[in-house]
Formats: structure tokens, sequence, C-alpha cells
């Protein structure tokens, strides 16, 4: 054989063996990176799930020991739920649920690997791969006023009622957010105030508080929300949480609202030193009947608005009043929300027999409506829930449904379009067909409030 012949032969053997060395390192790149891919988004996945679910803990306990623990349960049992521990012969391991509070806020970082042997790249020098993950939630600080109808029409349902908001309370942390609870019916109560200085909120007497509820009243909306913006206003401005929030629970439209009242004898409806008394006056025509009471109790006879086939007042307050001081023309919350109005729903002062449903049957669904736009306007957020068929049936003198007034108060995108302002704080509405949609729905809502972000 000539030489130059043999050595070429040579050449080609070397690089084709070059070549198949390149090839062997080519596939085993994309076989085991390929691998190691897949074991990292599922990774990332676990780490997730793992942040998410140690953040939505975090109100399991009654001090930052518990908290943490309950944190760090929670994010252990979500990543070995979310990657098996031989997944494509990796071996996961969480490596750290680090909990850190901070004020109001609570800061959440995970961090997790899964080693994995490789096999063709190890003719490279390669004996394993690490892919590693890790991701952080934020769990943000709160102020929070939770409104709970208390009226007749849920008496059905109390069981349930008291059930989901107790379940509500449960996913809120007592140390870290502070949390206002208020009940309304025919009147309205705070059961129990907001702190206006230091944080957390009392669990306990607010679930005792909701497993007393009776359900025996009417429905004056305005009250259980002019007390929860109140309630968040009463924090200092410096001291006011990031995310502030109104959650306001109903199952039926408005019937009434507080007021001041003019009566035809100027003696009526006073105190015993003379001073006028303020009530809810309902639709229905009866007589006021007592402010800070969710329950229909009338203040007494000389408080009736109707006697003898005639009614014993001739106007309504230009103004919402009910919670102003009649002694003071100067307090300037007595111009804040108008009840004698052309929009959204036209109410006249003047009453007579034939129109006294209409104006107040109007002025009770526009009052609750001001105030959640009042309430945007100071940058707190409105979450509304409503339950039951009877809400989305027209009614009213104006044929309404009782669920576009829970959608204008949220400020969501499906409210009617004279209400729905996108460049104002948009809440969130859920609907309850039934008492079994209650939870899932209050759960919905405080997932939302939560804002845990990565």
């Amino acid at each position: 054989m000539h030489p130059q012949l043999h050595r070429q032969r040579g050449a080609v053997a070397i690089m084709v063996a070059l070549a198949m060395l390149v090839l062997l390192a080519v596939v085993g790149l994309v076989i085991d990176a390929g691998l190691a891919y897949l074991v990292k988004a599922r990774l990332n996945a676990a780490v997730d799930s793992a942040a998410l679910a140690a953040a939505r803990a975090v109100p399991a306990g009654n001090n930052q020991t518990e908290q943490r623990a309950s944190a760090e349960t929670a994010a252990g049992d979500f990543f070995a739920a979310n990657i098996p521990t031989t997944y494509l012969l990796s071996r996961p391991k969480l490596l750290s649920t680090n909990v850190e509070f901070n004020g109001g806020t609570v800061t959440i970082d995970v961090r997790a690997e899964a080693p994995m042997p490789v096999s063709i790249m190890q003719v490279l020098g390669f004996t394993a791969l690490n892919p590693v993950a890790y991701a952080q939630t934020i769990r943000r600080d709160l102020d929070m006023a939770f409104v709970v109808d208390n009226s007749y029409s849920l008496y059905p349902n109390r069981v349930a009622v008291r059930a989901a908001a107790k379940s509500f309370l449960n996913k809120f942390n007592i140390t870290q957010d502070r949390v206002a609870l208020i009940q309304f019916g025919t009147g309205a109560e705070v059961d129990n105030p907001i702190k206006t200085s230091a944080r957390g909120f009392d669990r306990s007497s607010m679930l005792s508080k909701i497993d007393a509820y009776n359900f025996p009243g009417s429905t004056s909306s305005v009250e259980g929300m002019w007390h929860a913006r109140d309630q968040l206003n009463k924090v200092p401005l410096a001291d006011r949480s990031a995310m502030r929030v109104i959650v306001f629970f109903s199952d039926g439209a408005p019937t009434g609202f507080g007021s001041y009242l003019t009566f035809n004898t100027a003696s009526d409806c006073t105190d015993t030193s003379g001073n006028s008394i303020a009530g809810v006056m309902n639709n229905d025509g009866e007589g006021l009947n007592r402010l800070n009471d969710s329950t229909a109790v009338l203040i007494n006879d000389k408080c009736d608005i109707y006697r003898n086939g005639a009614l014993r007042i001739k106007k309504l307050p230009e103004y919402y009043n009910a919670h102003n001081d009649p002694k003071n023309p100067n307090d300037p919350a007595r111009r804040e929300f108008p009840i004698v109005t052309k929009l959204p729903r036209e109410v006249k002062a003047d009453l007579t027999l034939s129109n006294y449903v209409q104006n107040v049957d109007r002025a009770a669904r526009n009052l609750p409506e001001a105030i959640a736009e009042k309430a945007r306007d100071e940058n707190i957020f409105v979450f509304t829930l409503g339950m039951g068929t009877a809400l989305k049936a027209k009614g009213g003198v104006d044929n309404e449904t009782g669920e576009n007034l829970l959608k204008c108060m949220a400020n969501v995108a499906d409210a009617p379009s004279r209400c729905y302002n996108p460049n104002k704080p948009v809440g969130m509405y859920c609907y309850a067909a039934t008492e079994a949609d209650l939870t899932p729905c209050f759960s919905r809502l405080a997932s939302a409030i939560l804002r845990i972000s990565k």
C-alpha cells in the first residue's frame, strides 16, 4: 500500500473518532440537558407552590413563632406534593424556608435543589447536574373592615353564613392584620373596632360575635358601609397599611338609611334634652328604628313617620346626616353625600304618600354606592359578595337588580357603565348562588385581598 494512502486512512480514522466523540457529546447534551430542563421546570413549580402555601399558612398561629412554624410546615408539604422524590432520577430537596416579619409585611423565601446524574455526558467528564430554584412571596400588610349582613332574609341560611364568615376571618393574620367587624341590618353595629395604632385583631372575639348573629333586621346597606369607611379612616395616615379594604356581604337590595328628620311637630322624635334623634327610615313608611342596632326596633311612638293616614314629615334631608353632630352646622361631613340628587337615581326632597317609597328606595341605593366611590378616592378597595337568586331578580321602584348595586360598589368591569371607573381601585364581586357557594366565594376574596405576589 502506498505510504501516503496509509497516512490518509489514519487521518480519516482520527477524524471519524473525533466526530463520534463530538456527536456523543451533542447527543449527551441534548438528552441530559433536556432532562435537566424538565426537572428544573417541575422544581420551579414545586417551589412556587411551596412559597404561596407558606404565605397562606402564616395566619395559622397566635404569635410569630407559631406562624413561622406553620409556614415552614405548609411549604414542606406542598413542595413534597408537587415533585416526586425521584422525579426523572433526580433527588429534590427543599433547602430552606425563610420567613421574615417586618411591620405588617411578611416576606417568605423558599430555596430548593434537585441533583441528578448524567448519562452520556459522562464521556466529557460530567458526573451530575444540579438544578436549583428560588421563589419569594410577599404577604402585604392589611387594614380591613368586614361588613356582614344580619337581615331577616338570611335567617334560613344563618348556619352557613356564620360558618363562611368565620372561615374568612381565619385566613388573616391576628398579629399583623388590622380588622374591624361590622354587622348591619336595620341599623349597624361595630362589633369589634379596628386598632388605630397597634397591629393585629381579636379573632376569637369576632368569631364569638358572629356565632351570636340571629338575623332579625331589614337591609340598610349604607349604615354598614358608613361604619366600614369610618373604621378604616380612624387609623392615622402615617400608620395606615399598604392595602386598605372593605369586604361587604349581603343577600339583597337596600331598603333604608339613617337620618335626622324634621317632624311637623317640632317636639316629636327628640330626646329628654329636646335634641333630635337620628334613626333609620325604611321604605315601608313605618317609624324610625334605632340607628346603632341591627334589629328592627322602633325608637318610640313620637318617631313614627306615618300615622293616621298621613306622613308626619314633609321633606328628606338634603344630605346624609345620620352620623353628623346636629349641634355643629359647620361639620364638613354634613354635605358629603347628597340624598336629594339627580344621579344616579333621582331623589326629590318633598315627600308625599305617593312618592315616599320611590324616594326612600332610591336614596337607600344611592348612598352605599356614593360611600364606596368616596372610599376609592381614598385608595380603599371594595370587595363585595352577594348570595341568593333574589340578587339577580329585578325589583324596587326602578326595576333594578341588587347584584348591579354590589357590582357598582366593587367597581368591577361588568358593573353598569355609569359606575365603572378603571382609574380607581378595582375590587372584586363574587356571586354565591347558594349557601354552598359562600365559603368558596369568601376564599376567592381572601386570596385577592392578601395580594400574595412573587
